[in-house]
Parts: structure tokens; C-alpha cells; sequence
């Protein structure tokens, strides 16, 4: 699937910082970052929601909404599926669903699925060994995660989690993307989506 161009500068940069906020007790706060250290997007979650319903701003005014990402079915977090669209046309960009039971054991594994349901790419945590290791043993989980981007068996970007016990930080790196396979819109909501979502398998 090929990705479409995109105009708004916002989705153009090679590289974002994801940044969740501390200390905020129920749901969740995220902030990405472009290279120059400008807020680029804004997402909040509400704690406790039966059906996931995700929205990402231009800025912490939310003024402007950009993408929402909806969950097709309630609590369902282990092997979920959920669909991206463009709030400015309610067009359906794409889906992202989560192999439960690998996630949950070996390594996290998202199937990128095109607007018509087919499956055509994957998110995959850095390797089955590290995987299994932060899940089975503690200390272990403190290692940052990393996770690439497959688009036709290629890899198109990846997200690496910054090592900080306290905040939750992740650079996302598009800049193997040369021929604009990847939707930048579906990196953005997928890297939300996953710092959300595992979070709370933990």
C-alpha cells in the first residue's frame, strides 16, 4: 500500500519525540515533539473507558483536531483492532491490530491493516529474546523497547524508547522512508496507540 502525499507540514518531519506525561494518576497525556522542539501534536486519554476513542490535536489547546483513532469492539486491549481517520474529511486512513497472544508472551506484534482490511505491514518489538525476557523477568522490563516498521516485508521507520525509568519518552525515526510508503498519519497514531495501549498491560 502506498502511502498518500501529505500537505499539512505537520505530518512531514523525519523525526518526532513522544513524550507521556508524569504523574498524571488516571488515563494519560502525549506530546510529540518535531526536531526543533515544537509541540507538533497533542493527545489525552480518560481513565477507566469502555471503548477506546482516541484523539490527537495540533496543540495542548485542542482547538484542532487532526486524528482520531477508534476502537472496534469494548475492552479489548488484548488483541484489538483499531481504525485511524482524518478528522478534517471522517475518512478512514487505516487499522492496526494487535497480535494478543504474541504480545502478550514472545514480543509485541501489530498487523497494519489498508482501508479495505488487508494486511500489508507490521510494528514488531526489537527481537523475540528481549521480548520474552522483559516480560518474564522484572527488572528486565526497565530496558527500553524498540520497535520497526514494515511496509511489503520493508522497513520504513522505527520507534525507540529513550532509557528513563520515570517518563516515557520515544524517538520516532521515518527517515528510511524514501518512497513514502508509510502514511506519516498512521506512524503518529500508531506510536500513540502502542505507548497507550502496552502501558497498560504492565
Amino acid at each position: 500500500m502506498e502511502a498518500q502525499m501529505q500537505t499539512d507540514p505537520r505530518f512531514s518531519q523525519n523525526h518526532y519525540m513522544l513524550r507521556k506525561k508524569a504523574l498524571k494518576l488516571f488515563g494519560g497525556s502525549f506530546t510529540f515533539y518535531d526536531p526543533s522542539g515544537q509541540v507538533a501534536f497533542y493527545a489525552d486519554m480518560k481513565a477507566f473507558k469502555l471503548k477506546e476513542d482516541i484523539r490527537i490535536y495540533s496543540d495542548t489547546n485542542k482547538q484542532l483536531e487532526l486524528l482520531a483513532i477508534k476502537a472496534r469492539n469494548i475492552i479489548d486491549w488484548a488483541s484489538g483492532t483499531y481504525d485511524v481517520f482524518d478528522s478534517a474529511t471522517n475518512t478512514l486512513i487505516g487499522s492496526f491490530k494487535r497480535r494478543g497472544l504474541a504480545s502478550a508472551f514472545v514480543r509485541d506484534e501489530w498487523v497494519l491493516l489498508d482501508t479495505a482490511g488487508i494486511e500489508y505491514g507490521l510494528i514488531q518489538e526489537d527481537s523475540i529474546v528481549m521480548g520474552m525476557l522483559r516480560r518474564w523477568i522484572p527488572f528486565m522490563a526497565l530496558i527500553p523497547q524498540s520497535y520497526s516498521v514494515f511496509v511489503n516485508n520493508i522497513e520504513v521507520a522505527d520507534f525507540k524508547q529513550q532509557f528513563n525509568p520515570f517518563i516515557l519518552k520515544i524517538d520516532l525515526d521515518f527517515s528510511k522512508d524514501q518512497t513514502s510508503r508509510f502514511d506519516r498519519r498512521l506512524g503518529i497514531a500508531a506510536a500513540l496507540l502502542m505507548s497507550a495501549i502496552e502501558g497498560k498491560q504492565e
